[in-house]
């Protein structure tokens, strides 16, 4: 069965002290559901690993569902197909102004509906913050950072807790890990 490479993104995990997971827990975890390659990034519920072939949504249930099962932790999960990430990077068109790569976010999509919800924040002025919506993914450029941004709050109303984020630098991180460049 031909397999393929995948990103699972965790929302809200070790935040705090609420839905602690230590990561030798999740890859143990994404190994047992029959993924191989399993590799965490930093702390914050970043998973590559090698699946067969599926749709991202059936293999987000599963490691949901079996979050709640074998760690007692409830958390939205979103996978991505590994071309999936590459498009969202190469898409980016926040780059020539973002100049703190910590403060450039990427919202990725499991509902294809959620560009649109969207495209209407993306179209007002909220300087010195940028949005902008593609396909795949949102961008969203907060200089004053994810915690002062007025989009991220607008973003919430929105989407709910159907999204989650990650900065420039761990996408960018994860595309390597994806295409085996680093080391986790």
């Amino acid at each position: 069965m031909t397999r393929q490479r995948y990103i699972a993104l965790l929302r809200g995990i070790n935040v705090g002290r609420a839905k602690r997971i230590a990561m030798a827990d999740l890859r143990q975890l994404v190994g047992e559901l029959g993924c191989t390659e399993v590799r965490t990034l930093l702390n914050s519920g970043n998973v590559v690993f090698n699946a067969p072939c599926q749709a991202p949504a059936a293999l987000a249930a599963l490691i949901q569902d079996a979050l709640v099962v074998k760690l007692g932790v409830a958390a939205r999960v979103m996978v991505l197909v590994s071309d999936e990430l590459d498009r969202i990077v190469a898409a980016n068109p926040l780059l020539p102004v973002a100049n703190d790569h910590a403060r450039l976010l990427v919202f990725a999509f499991s509902d294809p509906g959620a560009a649109a919800l969207l495209a209407p924040l993306a179209a007002l002025d909220w300087a010195p913050e940028q949005l902008a919506v593609a396909d795949l993914a949102a961008y969203l450029w907060c200089p004053a950072g994810v915690l002062d941004s007025k989009i991220a709050v607008a973003m919430g109303k929105l989407l709910g807790d159907g999204m989650t984020s990650r900065n420039w630098n761990t996408v960018c991180k994860l595309q390597a890990l994806c295409a085996g460049t680093v080391k986790d």
